[in-house]
């Protein structure tokens, strides 16, 4: 099996990726916008509150857009093509770049409902998040 490159995580993004270690999903909230926010940072968009918190998310969402690359990304994934790149718009607001799995890629609709598959990685020490068709 191919070692791929892994996500490594930074004292801000820690939470997210030890939520996903746990099969949870954790995002940042932030009060004074009364929204979910994504990407992890340590200020809230826009009005650079101090005021955000981690709140679990149960990660359904829809496919807000997709790449069937059918040539590798990289040398990492020289044999892991078709790769299913793709951006999802959770329920919760934010928006996601992800993986699609478990579906055909002519089967791939923008607006599909997708839902969370937790992608451990043992010998990285690291979940993933990728999604399939709901």
């Amino acid at each position: 099996m191919t070692a791929y490159p892994v996500p490594e995580p930074t004292p801000v993004s820690q939470p997210f990726w030890d939520g996903l270690a746990q099969h949870r999903i954790l995002v940042q909230f932030s009060p004074s916008l009364d929204r979910y926010v994504f990407y992890p940072r340590t200020l809230a968009p826009g009005t650079l509150a101090d005021d955000l918190e981690w709140r679990e998310i149960d990660g359904a969402g829809t496919l807000y857009t997709f790449t069937v690359a059918r040539r590798p990304t990289g040398p990492p994934w020289a044999d892991a093509v078709p790769q299913l790149l793709a951006v999802v718009q959770w329920d919760a607001g934010p928006r996601i770049s992800t993986e699609l799995i478990e579906v055909d890629p002519d089967g791939i609709r923008i607006g599909m409902r997708v839902q969370p598959v937790f992608y451990d990685l043992p010998e990285a020490g690291i979940t993933l998040l990728k999604y399939r068709p709901a």
